[in-house]
């Protein structure tokens, strides 16, 4: 149960830093950060998550196969939590 805290909470803000974070994997600091630089990260960051996921799994027992389903579901999820950082980032902010 804690596991799955812990995934959720981790995911809630892998979702959101690349709206908070205006460096590009937070290594380089371009003179304005672009959309598709900000997808790029979430879908990096989508699937470090997976493969935190997939260890957390595998430390609790054996690794259940997953169907594309599984992944077009958890990658929707992940966009949904990605919402709140969107919001802050181009309708909040006026000077983003």
């Amino acid at each position: 149960m804690l596991s799955l805290i812990v995934l959720g909470l981790v995911a809630l803000v892998a979702a959101n830093l690349p709206f908070i974070s205006q460096r590009i994997f937070f290594i380089r600091r371009p003179t304005h950060k672009r959309m598709g630089w900000r997808v790029l990260e979430l879908a990096v960051f989508y699937l470090i998550l997976g493969l935190f996921a997939r260890w957390l799994e595998s430390r609790a027992g054996e690794v259940y196969p997953q169907g594309w389903e599984f992944y077009a579901v958890t990658l929707s999820l992940f966009l949904v939590l990605a919402y709140p950082g969107f919001v802050y980032r181009y309708l909040w902010r006026h000077d983003a």
